[in-house]
């Protein structure tokens, strides 16, 4: 039996500000990859070689929009929440949303700067992501009494996992480090095993 959480807002004021959210989070990723200001190309190889020179930003670009895109679906799949928001589902969910929209800057770090700190800032800020994830999972399951079938917890899980081994690659190659993120495709695999194994 479902227990009726204290109203605190309409569920579907929380998912209109979070795909809003989103959106903004993921178009704002793109402002980052610049040419100098004042860059001027007179050859194609001018231009090819300062598109080069965008390639760490890009990857970053990539990881970080495929991070968000990956979130957003997570929550746009979870069906079983409640339609009113606790207190502390309201809460949770705008401090997810908190970190989403750091992620641009952290993004904007790790792209420009190959040093640990930025490898560290921007793995920070997807830790963080996972954990409120999580935490938004354990207060709707809190506020509707059962747990959640598809809950993402092998998929938040893997993604700390990706962002400290990102971070301990940084340690050593810095300009390796964001490849370690692209083992998130392997969470349906995952899953799946967990699922088997269980």
């Amino acid at each position: 039996m479902m227990k009726e959480p204290d109203e605190f807002i309409a569920k579907g004021r929380l998912d209109a500000i979070t795909d809003g959210v989103f959106a903004f989070a993921m178009t704002l990723l793109v402002v980052n990859l610049d040419l100098p200001e004042g860059f001027n190309p007179t050859t194609s190889g001018e231009l090819l070689a300062a598109l080069a020179r965008l390639a760490d930003t890009f990857i970053a670009y990539i990881v970080t929009f495929l991070m968000l895109a990956l979130f957003w679906l997570e929550r746009a799949h979870t069906k079983e929440e409640p339609e009113t928001a606790s207190g502390a589902y309201a809460w949770t969910v705008l401090l997810h949303l908190f970190f989403v929209t750091l992620l641009p800057f952290s993004m904007i770090v790790a792209g420009r700067y190959e040093l640990v700190p930025a490898i560290w800032i921007y793995g920070g800020n997807l830790i963080l992501l996972a954990l409120t994830a999580i935490a938004t999972t354990l207060v709707i399951e809190r506020d509707t009494g059962h747990r959640l079938v598809a809950s993402g917890r092998v998929e938040f899980s893997l993604l700390i996992t990706s962002a400290l081994l990102s971070m301990a690659i940084g340690v050593f190659a810095p300009d390796s480090a964001m490849y370690a993120y692209f083992l998130n495709f392997a969470g349906p695999l995952v899953r799946r095993w967990a699922i088997a194994t269980s």
